[in-house]
């Protein structure tokens, strides 16, 4: 199925958005295995191994479980939405832009966290944070967070860029050629926040106080500088692979991006001789991710997805996960001790920029910054649908 369907089939569980959700029987205990558990995922999150044999946090789950790990890879939140909606998996690691939309169309159930002995080790931040917990009820455990990144070329960009700009706006780069063609952007509605953070600097007269929380003109403003970087961008993304063929391989030297393509590409010694990408934060700031594993509502396989919640959430997975993908943990204990990470790798992953980074999620008629309410995801979905269409 094509994004473009799986964003519209999303659509179907918008119309729940604001409502309460009616909370599913929770477990009360942890059985035998059912013999396999089915992850929809982020690409890179789930590994076994067969990318690089020191990253694999699979392989000793499915010994010590006899749980077979079956992983689904998605490019957008709305890819994850829809996927859920289809059915036939038990698990998700759902961003906060999907997150309440799983709740609110009762695709994903309760989680009981008595059940899961790791749960106290789990940064406070995150333990009942609002794209995964309703009216007290945990519906997930936190995986991991970080920021949307500014990823570049460093023989074209000899310094940092400190704009997101040079995504936005057509210039000529430091190396005298037009960014035009040359740069791209994230494919999903939820990319339009990534434009409103933009002009809360560019623009402050618009008076944007969040950028998932736009009125009418404030809405425009953002459609209307994507519509304008329409004409410079190459390729839109969601595939993170096929991000870092661009890079090496198709004359991309700017973009949004995560912290695991940009990993990836470093690690890529012909790539890094031939193109080297580095990443940053602008001055203005970035949207990012903080991801939750979430149980589908009619789980096949309970047992193995409470089993992987607790496996997820262990020190070891939580530091080998975060230096693989380039993200922060989830578990505050995973930043000392881990020989993949290191006891740097935190910090050099973000982990002082919780409070400066925008976390993805769903955007709502009814808001705390618009007292006359504020554009809703649906037509997020719609517009970016036609923004991407050249309309």
């Amino acid at each position: 199925m094509t994004t473009l369907k799986r964003t519209l089939l999303s659509l179907v569980a918008l119309s729940a958005i604001g409502a309460v959700a009616h909370a599913q029987e929770m477990k009360k205990e942890v059985g035998a295995g059912e013999g396999q558990v089915n992850i929809v995922a982020w690409a890179g999150y789930i590994e076994n191994g067969a990318t690089d044999k020191a990253y694999d946090w699979v392989t000793e789950f499915e010994k010590k479980t006899s749980c077979k790990v079956n992983v689904k890879t998605a490019g957008t939140s709305d890819e994850m939405v829809a996927l859920m909606n289809e059915g036939g998996f038990d698990l998700v690691t759902a961003s906060g832009d999907a997150s309440l939309r799983l709740i609110a169309g009762k695709r994903v159930q309760p989680v009981n966290v008595d059940l899961i002995p790791s749960w106290k080790t789990v940064d406070e931040r995150l333990q009942s944070s609002p794209w995964h917990t309703v009216d007290g009820v945990h519906y997930g455990t936190p995986y991991q967070w970080g920021a949307n990144v500014l990823a570049y070329n460093t023989n074209v960009f000899k310094e940092a860029p400190k704009s997101w700009a040079v995504v936005f706006e057509e210039q000529n780069l430091p190396d005298g050629k037009s960014n035009k063609g040359r740069v791209q952007a994230f494919d999903g509605p939820i990319y339009i926040a990534d434009a409103a953070l933009y002009l809360m600097t560019k623009k402050p007269e618009l008076g944007i106080k969040d950028p998932y929380e736009l009125n009418e003109e404030q809405y425009k403003a953002a459609l209307d500088l994507l519509r304008g970087q329409r004409a410079l961008v190459g390729r839109y993304w969601h595939d993170a692979f096929m991000q870092i063929d661009d890079f090496k391989n198709e004359g991309v030297v700017a973009s949004s991006s995560w912290p695991f393509q940009v990993n990836m590409l470093q690690l890529d010694k012909d790539a890094m001789a031939k193109t080297p990408v580095a990443s940053v934060v602008p001055d203005e700031g970035a949207t990012g991710w903080a991801d939750t594993t979430m149980m589908h509502a009619e789980a096949a396989n309970p047992n193995c997805a409470y089993m992987w919640m607790e496996h997820s959430i262990s020190p070891k997975v939580q530091g080998d996960l975060a230096a693989w993908f380039g993200s922060v943990p989830a578990v505050p204990a995973a930043c000392k001790g881990n020989a993949l990470l290191t006891d740097a790798g935190c910090d050099v992953n973000g982990m002082q920029s919780f409070e400066k980074i925008r976390f993805w999620r769903t955007p709502v008629a009814k808001c705390a910054t618009q007292a006359a309410g504020c554009v809703p995801y649906y037509r997020w979905a719609t517009d970016m649908i036609a923004v991407l269409g050249g309309r």
